[in-house]
C-alpha cells in the first residue's frame, strides 16, 4: 500500500512555549508531500526532521491567525534561495495572497519559481486537490475568524488479483483491468469464472481529517465520520472551559467527544495552550472519553492506517 502518514512539526497554540512551536504538520501520501499550516519555525522543523522541503508542492493554510502562517514567508524565501524552479501551490483565504504580495513587493523579492495561489471560499466545503489516488477538500470550522479544516481521502481501491488463480484459469493479461473492476471472466468455452475466485476485496480507502481552530461543532461530523485518523485542536483542559468559549477553541474533552461521535479510529490532539508545561492533563481528559487518543507531539509520525506511531 502507498505510504500515508502525518508528521507533527508544531503543536503549540498562539506562541512558542516549552520547546513547542506553532502549528504545522506534513502529510505524506504516495510520494507527495503536503504541508498543512506553516507556523513560525516550520522550515527549521523540516530541517530538524530531515524532510526535504523542496519536495513540498502544495501548502494548505487553515486561517490567518499568525501561529498558522507566519512561517510561510521565510519558507518561500528559502525555497527561492535554494534554487527552486518547480511551481508551488498555496491554498488559503484570499487575504494571504495580499500579505505575500506586500511582503515580496516591499522586500524587492521576485521568486524564481511560479507561486500559484488558490483562494479558498471559507464559507463552504471545497474540493481543493485531486489526482488519480487522492482527494483533498476543505471543511468549515467555527472560529473567531474564517477558518477551515482539511480532509485527505483516498479514492476507492480496485480489487486485488490472485496470481495463482489467474495462472490456474489461464486469464489473459488484457483482462486484468476488468477483473480489478469486479467483472467476471468468460473463457473461450463460454464458462463464467466468477470474480471472487480470481481476486480479493480492495484495500480500505484511508481517510485523514485535520480540524484546525474551532469551537465544539457537531456540524463537521458527516464530513469526518469514520476517519482512520483525526487531528482535532484541544487548546485547553476543562478547568478553562470558559476561556475556550471566549477564544472559540475546544477543550481536550470536546475533541474526544467529536472523535467518539464521528466513530473515528484514532484521535490526535494538539494546538496546546502555552499555560501547559506538561501535556498529560489534556491527554488524560481526552482518554476518559475516547481511549485511542494520542498527543500530537512534535517529531512524531503517525500512520493513517495504524494505531502504532512510526517514530517519536
Amino acid at each position: 500500500m502507498d505510504t500515508f502518514d502525518v508528521t507533527i512539526l508544531g503543536c503549540s497554540s498562539a506562541t512558542p512555549a516549552y520547546g513547542r512551536n506553532p502549528s504545522s504538520q506534513l502529510v505524506r501520501y504516495s510520494g507527495h508531500h503536503f504541508l498543512v499550516d506553516c507556523g513560525e519555525a516550520a522550515q527549521m522543523q523540516l530541517r530538524r526532521y530531515s524532510i526535504k522541503f523542496q519536495r513540498i508542492n502544495h501548502i494548505f493554510i487553515s486561517h490567518l491567525h499568525g501561529d498558522h502562517f507566519l512561517g510561510l514567508p521565510g519558507l518561500l524565501s528559502s525555497m527561492h534561495l535554494l534554487g527552486r524552479t518547480e511551481p508551488l501551490h498555496i491554498y488559503a483565504e484570499e487575504g494571504l495572497k495580499q500579505i505575500l504580495d506586500t511582503t515580496h513587493h516591499n522586500s524587492r523579492t521576485t521568486l524564481q519559481y511560479p507561486l500559484v495561489f488558490h483562494a479558498i471560499d471559507m464559507t463552504k466545503a471545497n474540493m481543493l486537490y485531486e489526482d488519480e489516488k487522492l482527494t483533498i477538500r476543505s471543511i468549515v470550522m467555527k472560529h473567531s475568524i474564517p477558518c477551515c479544516g482539511f480532509i485527505f481521502e483516498e479514492k476507492p481501491h480496485k480489487r486485488r488479483l490472485l496470481k495463482e488463480q489467474l495462472e490456474k484459469y489461464n486469464i489473459p493479461l488484457a483482462k486484468m483491468e476488468t477483473l480489478k473492476k469486479g467483472e467476471d471472466f468468460i473463457n473461450g468455452e463460454g464458462k463464467i469464472i466468477t470474480n471472487d475466485l480470481l481476486t480479493l476485496p480492495p484495500h480500505h480507502a484511508r481517510k485523514y481529517s485535520c480540524c484546525s481552530d474551532t469551537i465544539y461543532n457537531e456540524d463537521i461530523l458527516p464530513e469526518i465520520t469514520k476517519s482512520d485518523l483525526l487531528y482535532h485542536e484541544a487548546t485547553f483542559t476543562e478547568e478553562f472551559r470558559d476561556r475556550a468559549k471566549q477564544t472559540m477553541h475546544c477543550t481536550a474533552k470536546d475533541a474526544a467527544n467529536i472523535a467518539l461521535k464521528a466513530e473515528v479510529n484514532k484521535l490526535l490532539i494538539g494546538h496546546f495552550s502555552a499555560r501547559y508545561r506538561e501535556l498529560e492533563p489534556l491527554l488524560h481528559e481526552a482518554k476518559e472519553v475516547f481511549s485511542n487518543t494520542y498527543l500530537a507531539e512534535e517529531g512524531t509520525t503517525f500512520n493513517v492506517e495504524s494505531n502504532v506511531t512510526v517514530n517519536g
